[in-house]
């Protein structure tokens, strides 16, 4: 059970209303590590939860480009939404419902849920943002806190894409460490709003097309980095740690992404009720089409190491803001998704090519050091 006591600290850039992090802000330690050498920690050892990367701050050009990708899919995202939830209302009932989204990308689409629950169906259902990190599980105190706020807690996991289906695999094994160990049990559905990975059976797309909050960090994520465990200087049976980038505040869209995308709820419940119809005659098993990509790819470029292999489009951005890129495999058939990543690759001097043989619109490879 959660240690008494035990609270998270006040952090982000969001509304309670929208969401509660329950993380720990490790604001005060200097984490950050300059890209080049953050990655070859990683790649002789050091897990990347114990540092942060620098927070790449972009120009005009790629913000102005962010606000024109927002504005065009905001409607399209709304629709995935709504389909989402939906489907999370079907699944699970909303009586003792609570939203969990993993921090940070899922965070955002966590809290487009919770205010579609509350535009359309009228309902308040609680919404908290905890970590889970690769390799390292799930934030247990995070669980054991919200049982103890939520006795009858029905937890619905959120995120916002997959790649090669890492999170999802680290959900499941995660849930059944925590379920054998506590009355309390958690299903490790996880729910996103676009699923290439073909890895989940609750999406709003298969489509691998622009997120627009993949396109920033902190920046449209509530100015909270990437959460970390360092047992250097974090205690047992605390919460997982987070920065909150307060000197961002003038630069922050965070509330300006998710007010664009709900205003548009109302007028998608038609696409919203024509997708459902859809996905009702669609096999929604997860089929692990992208797994299958990415060892194509490994093969074909000789990469032995599966975590060199970054795909769909957010994992590519990720790989372009915060590690050391070798090359983007581009597929022509997404081409005009990918402004924002042709952007990025002329601005790092990556070197792109054109692939067709994926189930994901591009592909980030990492450069082995």
């Amino acid at each position: 059970m959660v240690q008494a006591g035990v609270r998270p600290d006040r952090i982000g850039s969001y509304s309670v209303d929208d969401v509660v992090f329950l993380l720990r802000d490790i604001s005060k330690y200097q984490l950050e590590i300059k890209t080049e050498e953050r990655e070859a920690l990683i790649q002789s050892g050091t897990h990347y939860s114990e540092m942060l990367p620098m927070e790449y701050q972009p120009d005009e050009q790629y913000i102005s480009l962010f606000h024109r990708t927002l504005n065009h899919y905001s409607k399209r995202i709304a629709i995935a939404i709504g389909v989402v939830a939906e489907q999370i209302k079907e699944k699970r009932g909303l009586n003792n419902l609570v939203l969990v989204s993993l921090a940070r990308a899922g965070t955002p689409i966590g809290v487009l849920v919770k205010r579609y629950f509350k535009a359309i169906h009228r309902v308040e259902i609680p919404h908290y943002s905890i970590s889970i990190i690769r390799g390292r599980g799930i934030d247990e105190t995070a669980i054991d806190y919200i049982f103890a706020h939520h006795a009858a807690a029905d937890i619905q996991f959120i995120d916002g894409w997959t790649g090669k289906g890492a999170i999802t695999k680290e959900l499941k094994g995660a849930c059944q460490k925590y379920n054998a160990a506590h009355s309390n049990q958690l299903n490790a559905s996880l729910a996103v709003l676009a699923d290439p990975g073909y890895c989940v059976d609750i999406y709003g797309t298969r489509e691998d097309f622009l997120i627009p909050s993949a396109c920033l960090n902190s920046t449209v994520s509530g100015l909270v980095s990437r959460t970390v465990w360092n047992e250097s200087f974090m205690e047992k049976g605390d919460f997982h740690g987070a920065k909150f980038y307060r000197e961002l505040k003038e630069v922050d869209v965070s509330n300006l992404y998710v007010d664009c995308i709900a205003a548009e709820f109302a007028h998608a419940i038609e696409g919203i009720q024509q997708r459902l119809v859809e996905l009702a005659n669609e096999d929604q098993t997860p089929s692990w089409k992208g797994a299958q990509s990415v060892e194509r790819i490994q093969e074909i470029f000789s990469i032995k190491n599966s975590n060199f292999v970054k795909p769909g489009v957010g994992e590519t951005t990720r790989v372009l803001l915060r590690r050391v890129p070798w090359k983007i495999l581009i597929n022509p058939y997404y081409s005009n998704d990918l402004t924002h990543i042709l952007l990025l690759a002329k601005d790092k001097n990556v070197q792109v090519e054109e692939f067709a043989d994926m189930s994901y619109s591009c592909c980030g490879i990492i450069k082995e050091l």
